[in-house]
């Protein structure tokens, strides 16, 4: 490539994102590969998008998908400067799409984007950091669980409270902190379940271990944590020991399909994700063989808007795919109307619903907040493009339950039975 074709690249790209910036009137910047910015008033802290090599115009030009832009966010080819994606989402313009597109100037953003369209400025290779084909069956298999829980123990620790709650916080007070917020979450749970002394308890995809040793230490039950993390069993089991629980509280790695025996209470916090819609049925139905007579299921799970259309509600989204593409690979989400649905379909009865959508937001918030403070140290564990990718993630799923385009949801159910319930009239001891 000659000097002069570099400078008329330059030059185009430079025209067209002043006019973007001029007509859109963004509070934001850009930045070039050959380090200007644009506008060159743009500060040198300054929140901007920063495109660090001019192939990576001309691969998004040729492939304009959701993951070419993740993977050159990751290579580090596309990224954002002088702050966080939480910054860029504050100043984004709040005209949409189609009518940002109607107030362009179409000759030039053809005469900007042609060089790049037919350029041939080759872009370092990009190593892609998905899982597997976004068209692969629903339902996460054990490597898929792997795939996103085995990063590393240390990886987790950098942006999880000091109990590694890898779930929804329960924030009983806006300005509380991360650690209180699970703690908080922890005591909410085993009050819905009712737990006392000598309830059998069943957690389903127990994580890190933190929910059954607080039920085991606060509320005397005898608990049992599966997961299909290896990661996970080594962290969780060395704290089942320290804490002198032993006795009390076991952690397997097992599949819950393949466990015998009935249990009191049974919790599922945040594993339902990873289960896929064709996969329902059966895991109601396994929940209802555990869960003994007159015993009580805590469903804590992540869910979309619902559709009236079952086929309109599976297809995925950009951002959706990307999300089980690169993050959790195998998940699928469903609606609150058939998370009811399936419980009352396999003979349970619901007891109470309650949206934490807000206390998702902040939580996730958090989580992404604390990963940017130790970028340093996650790069040294998962490097620098997987590092990128999760602070992505999160931040973008924050914004997600922000904007309400996913939703939470607890639910306790009973299994169904004639006559009185065993709970209490109202729900007031709960929210002490």
């Amino acid at each position: 490539m000659t000097q002069a074709s570099e400078e008329r690249r330059l030059d185009a790209a430079t025209a067209l994102l002043e006019h973007v910036h001029r007509i859109l009137d963004l509070s934001f910047g850009f930045e070039l590969w050959d380090r200007r910015r644009v506008p060159a008033d743009t500060p040198a802290d300054g929140l901007r998008i920063a495109i660090t090599h001019e192939g990576a115009v001309t691969r998004l030009l040729r492939r304009p998908k959701a993951t070419t832009l993740i993977d050159l966010h990751a290579a580090g080819f596309v990224d954002i400067r002088g702050g966080t994606l939480f910054d860029l989402a504050e100043r984004r313009p709040k005209v949409r799409t189609k009518a940002i597109l109607k107030t362009l100037d179409k000759g030039l953003l053809l005469r900007s984007l042609l060089p790049f369209l037919l350029g041939t400025a080759r872009l370092p290779a990009v190593a892609s950091l998905t899982a597997k084909d976004d068209d692969a069956a629903t339902g996460s298999r054990r490597e898929d669980i792997e795939f996103h829980y085995d990063v590393s123990n240390d990886f987790y620790k950098l942006f999880l409270d000091p109990e590694m709650v890898y779930t929804c916080g329960y924030f009983t007070d806006w300005g509380n902190d991360l650690a209180t917020a699970q703690r908080d979450k922890l005591d909410m749970i085993c009050r819905k379940l009712r737990l006392k002394p000598g309830d059998r308890m069943l957690d389903i995809g127990s994580g890190w271990g933190a929910l059954v040793c607080h039920a085991a230490e606060h509320y005397g039950v005898t608990a049992l944590g599966v997961t299909l993390s290896s990661e996970q069993l080594a962290l969780s089991r060395t704290k089942v020991a320290e804490r002198g629980l032993a006795d009390r509280v076991r952690i397997e790695l097992q599949d819950f399909r393949m466990l015998e025996g009935q249990f009191d209470k049974i919790s599922s916090i945040g594993m339902f994700e990873h289960v896929g819609i064709d996969n329902h049925g059966a895991y109601f139905s396994t929940i209802d063989r555990l869960l003994a007579d007159g015993g009580l299921y805590l469903h804590h799970a992540i869910t979309r808007p619902g559709k009236l259309d079952l086929r309109k509600f599976r297809k995925k989204k950009a951002e959706y795919k990307a999300i089980t593409s690169y993050i959790f690979p195998g998940g699928e989400l469903d609606h609150i109307g058939w998370t009811a649905t399936n419980l009352e379909a396999h003979r349970f009865e619901i007891h109470d619903v309650e949206g934490w959508r807000e206390h998702y937001a902040r939580t996730t918030e958090f989580w992404a907040r604390n990963l940017i403070a130790h970028r340093e140290a996650a790069e040294a564990i998962a490097g620098p493009a997987k590092t990128r990718i999760w602070v992505l993630y999160l931040a973008g799923v924050s914004l997600a339950f922000r904007n309400g385009s996913v939703s939470i949801f607890q639910t306790l159910a009973s299994k169904r039975r004639r006559g009185p319930s065993g709970l209490p009239p109202t729900r007031a001891d709960l929210y002490r």
